[in-house]
């Protein structure tokens, strides 16, 4: 039953956590310590890989406050089939976005594209799964 809200929870700790690649390059770029401190006008430039990652990142959050609901609004309706559909959308959408923050990463273009496609397939049939709930 409670299988959505684990992988929701993966996929949000993942989340969390990956604005520390991109900061790397802040440290190999201005060190440790001035960019733990205030930023600072003048500063370079990310290195491309670091704008992906970045960018990455801000989709990732986009697309969490989109898929995050629609886990909690199934997990919460009367429907073991609901619930096992769920989890396994839910765990579809993970390994979509680890799949997209890499590949953007590394700029790997088209399978980046088919990574965001199946994170966007998993929140369709998670939202047209709900919705048919309704009418059952």
């Amino acid at each position: 039953m409670y299988e959505g809200l684990y992988w929701l929870t993966l996929t949000a700790l993942f989340t969390s956590f990956i604005w520390a690649v991109y900061v790397l390059n802040r440290f190999a770029a201005v060190g440790i310590f001035e960019t733990l401190g205030n930023p600072k006008a003048g500063w370079p430039a990310l290195a491309e890989w670091a704008q992906r990652a970045k960018a990455a990142h801000t989709n990732a959050i986009e697309n969490l406050i989109v898929f995050a609901p629609m886990v909690l609004v199934a997990t919460i309706l009367p429907s073991d089939n609901l619930h096992q559909t769920v989890g396994y959308l839910a765990e579809i959408y993970f390994f979509a976005r680890v799949a997209h923050f890499i590949t953007y990463t590394l700029g790997i273009a088209y399978v980046r594209t088919l990574a965001f496609l199946t994170g966007v397939y998993a929140q369709i049939a998670l939202a047209v799964s709900i919705l048919m709930s309704f009418t059952a």
